[in-house]
């Protein structure tokens, strides 16, 4: 597999308008922490090891395109996303391009894509239909799927952490059931692909069995790190809903003593 010529180059203009966006919001005296910077440029970085790190050198064909597809498809949209670049454009674009981004944010098309459930179903469905459905095999060595499989990992990323603004945010339950589902549904395709490969494809048992944990175990890591996240943001919500309640009470005890 070639590197897209102009991936690394739009990569690096994407983190250098990111840096320079948020050196902007800085200057100005607004808090901006310098992680978020740091995850963006791993994300930026880690896309373009999904194409130009030479794993077919290393790995056997279908694992190589295995490591290739979790690093585009699960681990590089983590960092971007947690790098909020939505909340960083709308606090640094002209007014102009502010109002523009927040129609696209509510617009009904956008609210319907960042609905968790159907952000799953757009990643984890169209990985089954990769896998499982008879297609070109050419096509899991295509530059475009690996664009893809990001694509749709980030989007099922941001719908599901939520940590940008958008026009509905969902409720834990919703979001926390979406990702045992989505989980569930990429580990029993990782140990399908145990056993047979994808159709049209011939791939050595070895070369399987690897790709099939690589997959798996992969999965599960980034899998558990958005667990983890979620859990931390509902409890963060959960302490300030608790603070609230517990200064509402004094304020009404303050306000009942009172002669």
């Amino acid at each position: 597999m070639t590197t897209p010529a102009p991936l690394p180059v739009l990569v690096l203009l994407g983190c250098l308008l990111y840096t320079v966006c948020a050196a902007r919001l800085r200057r100005r005296g607004d808090r901006w922490p310098v992680g978020r910077d740091a995850g963006f440029w791993l994300g930026g970085g880690l896309l373009v090891s999904a194409f130009a790190v030479p794993w077919e050198a290393w790995l056997p064909p279908f694992t190589a395109h295995t490591a290739a597809h979790v690093t585009a498809g699960m681990v590089a949209p983590l960092p971007i996303v947690l790098a909020r670049p939505v909340t960083l454009a709308l606090r640094t674009l002209p007014l102009p391009g502010r109002r523009a981004l927040v129609s696209l944010t509510r617009s009904r098309l956008v609210t319907a894509l960042v609905f968790p459930p159907v952000a799953a179903a757009l990643d984890i469905g169209g990985l089954w239909l990769l896998y499982r459905a008879p297609l070109p095999a050419d096509l899991h060595h295509s530059p475009l799927l690996y664009l893809h499989l990001f694509a749709a990992g980030t989007l099922f990323t941001f719908a599901l952490l939520a940590v940008d603004p958008i026009r509905h945010r969902p409720g834990w339950a919703l979001r926390a059931g979406t990702l045992l589902a989505a989980a569930a549904a990429h580990a029993v395709l990782a140990k399908s692909l145990w056993a047979t490969g994808p159709p049209g494809t011939a791939h050595t048992p070895a070369d399987l069995h690897l790709a099939s944990q690589l997959m798996y175990y992969g999965g599960d890591v980034v899998e558990i790190a958005l667990a983890l996240l979620l859990a931390g943001q509902w409890y963060r919500a959960q302490g300030r809903c608790l603070g609230a309640h517990r200064g509402t009470r004094q304020q009404a005890a303050v306000r009942g003593g009172t002669p």
